[in-house]
């Protein structure tokens, strides 16, 4: 989603891993595989079961995976997830959800949660990433901590990457950083390794269970984040990162720790403000619409989140 490849442009840093126009983010999937033979492979199904699914399924006219389950060799999630492989819906498997419950739309991705973000992600591709538009990333910014914005922003890039498109969620809150825990991928390397100029291996890791979603987590936590993020080394990594990713979402610190939300907005051309339910102030949130209004940011909107 994989050639190690840097930019002329971008300043001297790690290598950025990453996939290459036409790739085929899917390759790991056969189009043209049944759902029993994907069931089969996932459950680590016998021979005799698979011909006592089939034997059943002649006697009753059901589907493959109908019979599994009567059977009781599968359950309905397991079907889901088949249909998931074939339809190339990233879905985490019922084994492995609990090592990150937090990203709903892979993990229930049919609950009112997961929908919430499908009428976002709907919403943007019609404000943001319209092909009309120029190409921006686009940072998610609060006025305050623990409105949810890196929970927002992980679920935000899971629902851009179902759509098929190569999607890259970005940390640069580089103050109180959070996405590596909610991916589950190292937090050696990351946005501050370019940004100081380090030279590094991998910075850009990509997600389980996601083929098509990759993270940039922040790395060491620097003493001078404000600094790093105002040199023209990010502008210059944000150009390099919307040509090579369909969609870039950018994860900020809250605006009451200082200006680094804003000169991330500025740099990435767009934003999108949350607000938390009953906890963020309307004075708090006007305050960073208007400082983010001041920038050539556009605007995209405001999100109260409520879970």
């Amino acid at each position: 989603m994989n050639a190690p490849a840097r930019s002329a442009a971008a300043p001297r840093g790690p290598t950025l891993v990453h996939p290459q126009p036409g790739d085929d983010v899917h390759s790991r999937f056969d189009e043209d595989r049944s759902i029993g033979d994907i069931i089969r492979e996932t459950k680590n199904l016998t021979e005799d079961q698979v011909q006592s699914i089939l034997e059943h399924q002649r006697q009753h006219g059901l589907r493959f995976g109908e019979s599994a389950v009567a059977l009781g060799l599968v359950t309905d999630s397991d079907v889901v997830f088949a249909l998931s492989q074939q339809f190339h819906y990233p879905y985490t498997p019922d084994e492995r959800r609990g090592s990150n419950p937090e990203l709903v739309l892979s993990s229930q991705p049919f609950s009112k949660q997961a929908e919430a973000f499908r009428a976002i992600r709907s919403q943007l591709m019609m404000r943001v990433f319209n092909p009309a538009e120029p190409k921006r990333a686009l940072a998610v910014l609060s006025p305050d901590s623990g409105d949810g914005k890196t929970f927002f922003v992980g679920n935000l890039g899971v629902a851009l990457a179902q759509l098929g498109g190569r999607t890259l969620v970005v940390d640069a809150d580089l103050r109180s950083p959070g996405l590596h825990r909610l991916f589950g991928i190292p937090n050696q390397t990351g946005l501050s390794s370019i940004l100081s100029g380090r030279q590094e291996e991998n910075v850009i890791f990509q997600a389980p269970d996601i083929p098509s979603l990759y993270v940039m987590p922040v790395g060491v936590t620097p003493p001078n984040p404000l600094e790093l993020l105002e040199r023209p080394a990010f502008r210059l990594l944000m150009g390099e990162l919307l040509r090579k990713f369909d969609h870039v979402i950018v994860d900020t610190p809250a605006h009451a720790l200082g200006t680094d939300a804003a000169v991330v907005a500025s740099k990435c051309g767009a934003a999108l403000m949350l607000a938390r339910k009953d906890k963020s102030r309307v004075n708090r949130l006007q305050d960073l619409v208007a400082t983010v209004g001041a920038t050539n940011a556009k605007l995209a909107g405001v999100i109260v989140n409520e879970f």
